[in-house]
């Protein structure tokens, strides 16, 4: 993938710097882009920049979460299941970056008392304060040493005054108190316009700036969200009652795009401000160039392609949840904004294709159709139902994980004439399990270990010449990561082939079916990838795959 090209020359910082990013107010604040954003401008001046992400959560890591209340589970090639940030991170920085960056409540008492079992404390008194602090710390500088950063930035999840997160900041705190000089405190809060009060409000993020005074920490910079531009009065009154110089209130009004987030915070220096904050050098010069050719070639675009996700995790009470696949998301419109297009996403219920409340017809405004990742039964036969419409009708599909066993289903029913084929995981007794639970998995799932154990991360797969996959990637061999626990069965895949599927991309020793594809396809494009190629999507790289797919469906929308 593409880097972000900088004209300093990068040195080394004799001592690393700290950036903390804690939240005030209310959750969703934007806590995530705030972090990466400042990620991105201190990489932008020619350091070297790793993130950390600190989830407040007892669980070992986020893939047990329901993902309508967490939002989407994003996996590291070295196969953590962390949170959806880890991969707002990975996006705006453009790296890889490893299990040690991320850390749950869980994860940290885990360690202690693992190390208290075998006696890593020589017998003292093990006690939440300052034990707990120590461990947050001690992987706050293993992740900093692995990465060899220059500049670590740390994102403290849940708000202010929660529970949860007091021994995370009490951590910063006392990271400060013996790197004073190194350590700083970035505070997003949040500053309401009361419809009908119709002025906007600092109380609540006063509040929250004595909230984090208790704890012992002065915020540095305060980065304020709101629906418009914060005018001189709201900065002054912020500074007074805050105690914190004016021109570090940072204005971060709501914008069209979080891509534009890094590009407005550049106008208000926050580059510099947090630069002189940690005593590093001043000179420097913000180079985003590349950044904001990016940002610009977004908004000029007016072609668009109508792509339809079908998914069963979008209906959250009265409201859409997107951000369950916001890497999906965000992979479709790089490589749209890459083509020349917009992609104007359309969420489609699975449910409602079972239920009668949307019809199959209503499928002929979409240009492309995609089926991102998922598991159980909900929303199933509506899905194989959207596919089996997409194929018989010139629609271009790409199916993710899940939605690449469904296409095999779809396939092996319709045209393979295996009558009732399914997966194991739907129908432990289907006459023809074309895909089944991975030989591996079978003693995890009997013994129900089922937290980390998937397949998970990083994987090499070989391509087949001259397919659609190869065609796109370029190159003979690829890595991509997994999530899953069953797989095409291999037993049918001779049978699926013989009528016509291909399987472009196999495991190195060819047991794993990675890529499936139907070259006669009357869309030019019915593919289908057991792994998710969005986590590896990028701003300034596009994923190949992904590319392939919005060209497709603007050769078919000119037909």
């Amino acid at each position: 993938m593409g880097n972000i090209k900088m004209k300093q020359t990068k040195t080394k910082q004799k001592n690393p710097k700290y950036i903390f990013v804690v939240g005030g107010v209310m959750s969703g604040v934007g806590k995530g882009i705030t972090s990466s954003s400042i990620a991105l401008l201190m990489k932008a001046r020619g350091y070297t920049v790793t993130a950390l992400k600190i989830d407040p959560y007892i669980n070992i890591d986020a893939g047990t979460m329901n993902p309508t209340e967490h939002g989407e589970v994003f996996v590291l090639d070295d196969g953590d299941e962390c949170d959806q940030d880890m991969g707002n991170y990975e996006r705006f920085l453009d790296t890889t970056l490893l299990r040690i960056n991320y850390m749950t409540t869980g994860r940290v008492y885990e360690e202690i008392i693992r190390r208290e079992r075998n006696l890593e404390y020589k017998g003292k008194n093990v006690e939440v304060v300052p034990d707990v602090p120590k461990e947050v710390i001690r992987r706050i500088k293993v992740a900093q040493q692995e990465s060899q950063a220059d500049v670590v930035v740390i994102e403290i999840g849940g708000t202010i005054g929660e529970y949860q997160n007091i021994i995370f900041l009490e951590a910063g705190r006392m990271l400060k108190s013996m790197h004073p000089e190194d350590v700083s405190f970035v505070m997003v809060s949040y500053l309401p316009t009361p419809s009908k009060v119709g002025e906007m409000k600092t109380k609540p993020t006063q509040y929250a700036a004595r909230t984090l005074n208790s704890a012992g920490i002065q915020a540095d910079v305060i980065v304020a969200r709101s629906d418009t531009l914060l005018d001189k009065k709201r900065k002054e009154k912020i500074g007074t009652f805050c105690n914190i110089n004016t021109e570090r209130v940072i204005s971060a009004p709501d914008v069209e795009s979080i891509y534009d987030v890094p590009v407005n915070f550049e106008k208000d220096m926050l580059g510099e401000i947090l630069s002189s904050l940690l005593a590093l050098p001043n000179h420097r010069i913000t180079d985003l160039s590349l950044w904001k050719k990016f940002v610009a070639k977004n908004k000029r675009t007016k072609k668009e392609v109508t792509i339809g996700v079908v998914g069963k995790y979008f209906n959250s009470g009265s409201f859409v949840l997107s951000d369950v696949y916001i890497s999906v998301l965000e992979a479709i419109k790089f490589s749209a904004y890459q083509t020349g297009v917009k992609a104007n996403i359309q969420y489609l219920s699975a449910q409602d294709f079972e239920s009668g409340a949307m019809k199959l017809s209503d499928l002929k405004k979409c240009d492309g159709i995609l089926i991102p990742g998922g598991f159980g039964a909900t929303g199933i036969e509506g899905k194989l139902s959207v596919i089996h419409y997409a194929r018989e009708n010139g629609i271009p599909y790409f199916g993710l994980c899940y939605g690449m066993q469904l296409l095999v289903i779809e396939y092996a029913r319709n045209k393979a004439k295996l009558k009732g084929a399914h997966t194991k995981e739907i129908d432990p007794d289907t006459a023809y399990p074309v895909i089944d639970v991975m030989p591996d998995q079978k003693d995890l799932i009997k013994e129900n270990r089922l937290g980390g154990t998937m397949r998970l991360g990083g994987y090499p797969c070989a391509l087949e010449p001259n397919t659609i996959a190869s065609k796109a990637y370029g190159v003979p061999c690829i890595r991509e990561r997994h999530r899953h626990r069953y797989e095409v069965n291999p037993d049918y895949v001779e049978k699926l082939e013989s009528t016509g599927l291909v399987f472009s991309g196999k495991s190195p020793d060819g047991k794993l079916m990675e890529i499936v594809e139907l070259p006669n396809a009357k869309s030019g494009f019915h593919v289908g990838t057991q792994f998710h190629p969005e986590f590896l999507a990028r701003p300034l790289s596009p994923h190949p795959l992904f590319s392939a797919f919005i060209k497709a469906t603007i050769k078919g929308k000119k037909k």
